[in-house]
This record gives structure tokens, sequence and C-alpha cells, in this order.
């Protein structure tokens, strides 16, 4: 009697050998700034791209990994951060973060330069999310698009990217005005009884964009372009019966604007002007019996030419990353009291 022969057994699969391979940069010191002190920025890419990064010196990047994939990504976010860092901008957490989320091909990181924005004798900004490029974009085609609305949550750049373009059109001259008109919804737009002129009275309601403007100009700059009467700001209220001539024109927190407003100030744009709307629909402060303009401009105008529409969610929050997580619970909580039958 034979006995049974014992099954054979399997040979266990050779674990895959992470390979590696080597980037060069010319510039070194470029470089060290974009793998940050102790390689702090090096570490966080590792963590998100599942990779093994060193720099050895000589302007050498050494990846490491066993998915070949793995490696072509940490290519591109390298090769990416490396080309924004040559328009002059700072490396920190949330660009190295921004170029994570990109998507360009690996081979062209000069697509960097379509999402940035340069101020002569200012700084410059540059897009961190695909969002954001896109609104660029709309901003920088002067041929095609004179009314570029960018809307959605706070934290999204919707604001500050504009300023910064306005800013550098106001710089290179391309325009001879900057306007800003927010509406003051406090004062109910009355705001003859607060002490001061009309640039004391508005102030406090543009707080935020004037920031956004020292932030990008400087302060003696911008400073010298409020005193030549460059840079002027104008609450809704008070623009009615003009024509805006050769100038780009902001209106920020344009959910606080009424159907009325909205369309005044639209059609304020004159020969040689280009205007920017910015604003969260869903952070209306009017009253239920006063509907916003801006939903209703967004939607009347989503099929007219020489407009662009940027809606912002979420995943373009860049201000704090608790911020998006912040929106995030709103909306849920915003849908779970619309309900199922209303979101239909």
């Amino acid at each position: 009697m034979t006995g049974s022969r014992p099954p054979a057994r399997k040979r266990a699969a050779k674990p895959r050998k992470a390979a590696s391979e080597s980037l060069y940069f010319e510039d070194v010191e470029r470089l060290r700034g974009m793998a940050g002190a102790g390689d702090r920025f090096l570490m966080i890419m590792e963590e998100d791209l599942g990779v093994s990064l060193s720099a050895p010196g000589r302007g050498q990047v050494v990846i490491t990994a066993e998915d070949s994939s793995a490696r072509d990504e940490a290519k591109r976010v390298l090769k990416r951060l490396y080309a924004s860092l040559e328009h002059g901008l700072t490396c920190d957490e949330a660009a190295v973060r921004a170029a994570l989320r990109m998507h360009d091909d690996a081979e062209s990181p000069g697509l960097v330069d379509d999402g940035v924005i340069r101020v002569p004798r200012g700084s410059s900004l540059i897009a961190r999310t695909e969002g954001q490029r896109a609104y660029v974009r709309s901003l920088k085609n002067e041929k095609a698009f004179d009314l570029i609305f960018g809307v959605g949550p706070a934290g999204t750049g919707k604001t500050l990217l504009a300023v910064a373009y306005g800013a550098s059109m106001l710089v290179q001259r391309k325009v001879e005005k900057l306007i800003i008109t927010r509406p003051a919804v406090e004062a109910g737009e009355k705001l003859g009884f607060l002490p001061g002129d009309l640039n004391e009275k508005v102030d406090p309601y543009l707080l935020p964009v004037w920031d956004a403007l020292a932030d990008t100009l400087g302060r003696s700059q911008l400073e010298k372009m409020r005193e030549d009467g460059r840079i002027e700001v104008a609450p809704i209220a008070f623009m009615r019966g003009r024509t805006l001539n050769r100038a780009f024109v902001i209106v920020d927190e344009a959910q606080n604007t009424s159907r009325a407003q909205m369309q005044m100030v639209l059609t304020r744009l004159g020969e040689g002007s280009r205007m920017a709307v910015t604003g969260d629909p869903s952070q209306c402060d009017l009253s239920p019996r006063d509907p916003s303009g801006l939903p209703h401009a967004l939607d009347i105008l989503a099929n007219t030419k020489g407009v662009a529409i940027t809606r912002f969610s979420r995943v373009d929050v860049v201000r704090h990353n608790l911020v998006a997580r912040i929106v995030e619970a709103y909306e849920e909580d915003a849908r779970r009291k619309t309900g199922p039958a209303q979101q239909q």
C-alpha cells in the first residue's frame, strides 16, 4: 500500500525590492528651501506619497519606493514645488501640501506658471488647488472674460487672489484704478452717522481686503496708491450712477447684495474695465425678505459670453486644515436638516 504524497508547498513570493531613483536640481539653495529645516517638508511628502526621500547633497534627491508609480508621483511633486519657488515664492507646509494636491504632468512643470500672479515690487501668489488655478486662469484671460465670479466657502482664497490680480494690473498700469466695493450690511448701507470721511466710514467693513492688499503690495506702496487715488474704496450704496472706466473692480462679500444692488453694480462696468465678484452664498446676512442677488446673478449669467464662474468647495480651502473640516461639518449639518426629500 503506497502512502499519499503530501501536497507540494507553495513557494513564498519574494518580497519586492524597493528601487531608488535620483532627481537632480540645478539650484542647490532652492532645493534646501524645498526640503525644509531638518528635511521637514520631505517628511510631509514621504507620509503622503508612501516613499522615502533623502537629499544627500549636490542638488540631488533620492526617491525610494517599491511602486514605480509612487516614485513618478514623487518626481511630479518635487518638480512642481521646485518650479513654484522659481517665481520668488517661499516654501512652507501649505505650499508643500498644495503641490501634493495639484495634478500636473511630471514632465511639464512649466504648467505652474498659469496659476501664478506676479505683482511687480510686491509679492507673487500661486494657485494651491485645482479650483484656484481655474480661477486664476479666468482672471488672467483678459480677452475672454471681463466678469469673473469666484464663489465658495471661507478660506478658499477667492478674495485674496482677486485682490492680488487687481494689484498686479494696477502696478503694471494696465488699469488706472483698483476699485473695491463691499456691502456694509450691518449699517444698512446708511453710513452717514459714522464719523470721518468716506474711506474711514467704510474701512471697518473692508479690513480683510486692505490686509490682502498690504500683503500683496506692501504697506508703503499701498499707502502711496491710496493717496494718489489709484486705489479707491466705495460702498455699494455709493456706486449708483457711476461709470467705471479703465478700472479693475472687486465686489467682495457679494452674497450680501440685494438683487437690485447686484444688477446696479454689475452694470457700472465701463470702457477698459473688468470685474471680479466674490462671495459665499451660504453665508448671507440679509433678512429672509430680501433675497441675495448673488445666486440670482450666477443663475441668469451662467451661459453669458464674457462671464466666467469658478465654484470653490471645501477641497479648495487653504487657510488652515481645520477650516476645511469646519466647512464639511456645517455642510453635513445642512444636509441633515434639509432631508432627503428636499435634496432630490
